[in-house]
């Protein structure tokens, strides 16, 4: 049994949108900031081999903020859920390729590569829960 004040925290509406800023977080302020610094967003894509690098990097500002918006405010939000869950899965094997990697360099990798899994596990999470409060 969860005690009352707790569950006083749970069920509230305030809660439940601090939590999907707090889940964002890491979204849309890397989306900001690739706005803010368009033309370092653009070298990054380059630097990762894309051939149309500022259509690739106004594709992930796009995807990062437009996605967090739709969590943050809960609407279709499944739709934001699953695409940021599709983002981390594709910069794994773009960024993030521990596999090709030896030493202290394919360590970090592999532990972002580790931190985007688990990420994906709250996405994934915080889709459930947006579909379940929409049905009840």
């Amino acid at each position: 049994m969860v005690p009352q004040p707790i569950a006083f925290i749970l069920e509230s509406r305030g809660f439940a949108v601090l939590a999907r800023i707090v889940l964002t977080f890491v979204f849309w302020g890397a989306g900001l900031d690739k706005l803010i610094n368009f033309s370092d967003a653009v070298a990054e894509m380059s630097h990762f081999g894309f051939g149309a690098p500022t259509l690739i990097a106004a594709l992930a500002v796009a995807t990062l903020l437009i996605s967090s918006f739709l969590i943050i405010f809960n609407v279709v939000s499944w739709l934001g859920y699953g695409a940021l869950a599709v983002f981390l899965v594709l910069t794994i094997p773009v960024a993030h390729p521990f596999w090709a990697f030896s030493g202290p360099e394919g360590v970090h990798h592999f532990r972002v590569a580790v931190e985007h899994v688990s990420l994906i596990g709250g996405l994934m999470t915080g889709a459930i829960l947006s579909h379940r409060q929409t049905r009840a």
